[in-house]
This record gives C-alpha cells, sequence and structure tokens, in this order.
C-alpha cells in the first residue's frame, strides 16, 4: 500500500508506506502536528509501524518521529550526516529499510543538507518510487543557504545520483507549494528550470541569487528535529537510557 498525505502549513507530504502480506509500513516525513492523522492511518488499515523516516533534519515543521515511537515503539531513522542525535538508526548511502518483504534503498544525496537521504522503493507489482525530501522537488530543488547546505554537493546529488535512476521512476518529493503530487525522473530532466540548460557552475550562481527568506519555524524546527522531535526533558532522558 502506497498513501501520500499533505501539511497545509508547511506544504509537506507525508508517504505511508506497506507490505500487503505483513502488514509491517514505514513513514517517510512525518510532522507533528499531523500525528494523530497519521495512527489514524495506521489503525484504520491494520498496520504495524516498523520504522519512521525522516529524509533530512527538516527546518520548517517539526517532526513526529518520537512521537510516533512513542505511541507505537517504531524506530527512527536519519542519515548519518545530519548529525541528529535523537534518532535511532543513523543511515548511510546504500543501507537498506526493510518491511515484510519490501525493502527501501538509502541514496545520499546531499546538499540541501549535508545528511539529506532519498528513498528508492523497487517492488515487482509498481514502478520504481524514489522519495526524495528536499532535494529534488517537481520543477524545482531545495535551498542550499542554511544548514550547511551546498549548491555544488545539491547538483552533484541531483544529476548524478537520481538523474541516473530510470526514467519511469516516481519521484515523491518531500514538499510541492503548487498542487502537484508526483513527477518522474524523465520528466524532471526534461523540464525541471533548475537544471535544464545549466551547468554545475550556472546552478551555483543560481541558486546563490534566490535570496529566499528564512523558513517561519526554523529556529524551533532545526533544535527539536536534531532531538527527532522530542521535547528537551525527553530527549535527555533518552540519551541517558
Amino acid at each position: 500500500m502506497f498513501l501520500q498525505r499533505f501539511d497545509p502549513d508547511s506544504c509537506t507530504y507525508t508517504y505511508l508506506l506497506s507490505d500487503d502480506v505483513s502488514g509491517e509500513a514505514v513513514l517517510i516525513d512525518p510532522v507533528l502536528t499531523q500525528v494523530e492523522r497519521d495512527l489514524a492511518l495506521l489503525q484504520q488499515h491494520g498496520l504495524q509501524l516498523v520504522t519512521v523516516l525522516d529524509t533530512h533534519v527538516h527546518a520548517d515543521h517539526i517532526t513526529a518521529a518520537a512521537a510516533l515511537k512513542a505511541a507505537t515503539g517504531a524506530p527512527s531513522a536519519v542519515g548519518a550526516d545530519c548529525n541528529a542525535a535523537g534518532y535511532d538508526r543513523a543511515l548511510n548511502d546504500g543501507d537498506d529499510i526493510l518491511f515484510g518483504a519490501q525493502r527501501l534503498h538509502a541514496i545520499a544525496t546531499p546538499g540541501h543538507t549535508p545528511g539529506s537521504m532519498s528513498f528508492l522503493w523497487e517492488a515487482d507489482e509498481h514502478p520504481p518510487r524514489v522519495f526524495t525530501g528536499d532535494t529534488l522537488l517537481i520543477g524545482g530543488c531545495g535551498r542550499t543557504d542554511f544548514q550547511g547546505g551546498s549548491s555544488e554537493q545539491l547538483w552533484d546529488s541531483v544529476t548524478r545520483r537520481l538523474f541516473d535512476l530510470p526514467g519511469e521512476t516516481r519521484v515523491l518529493p518531500g514538499h510541492d507549494y503548487h498542487g502537484l503530487t508526483e513527477s518522474s525522473i524523465a520528466a524532471e530532466k526534461r523540464d525541471n528550470p533548475r537544471f535544464v540548460g545549466h551547468t554545475r557552475d550556472s546552478f551555483v550562481a543560481q541558486m546563490a541569487a534566490l535570496k529566499l527568506p528564512p523558513p517561519r519555524h526554523i529556529a524551533e524546527a532545526v533544535p527539536a528535529n536534531k532531538r527527532a522531535g522530542a521535547p528537551p526533558d525527553v530527549a535527555e532522558e533518552i540519551q541517558q537510557a
């Protein structure tokens, strides 16, 4: 099963994936303010949450990873280079996340943040799907002007890692601001204005010229997300356990 859900405040997509036989499930990029919605989905479909994944340490919302672990016992995971102490597993390039007979393959795609990860889901019953977080958006990409971002790394992650996937691979981004829900690698290679017609150098110049305001919730979101969304006192107890 595959479900895509949207948080209108942060324009974040959360993804629920499950193995139809075992009922084991994974949530990607859950939002704390939507935790009751996601728990209801798990109960409605009779699913056992076995992993909570964040594609990176988010700056625009607080993750529900810690809240979901408290409610279900499911461990959380994020890229090792996020240096986020609150997660149960630090993922490296090439790691696999298993749920039932299904597998997500971790692809290191730094640039938006040093620890940004994309997750590739290949299964016989559907075309490949890649969950790209903020690395590759539909017709765009994540910004690189805070949290140790690097336009050079982002260019390499998209053009050398994601664009090397089969063209039919479905692109499921972490955000969309225009009502779009998915794309494909072929479509993004052909149409994405951030990359089409650009060299690495011109891409870097383009990103430097954006001059975007900071995300509204960055001051509270980044510290909280280093703790997987747990309050400071709870995070301290976890680390001491």
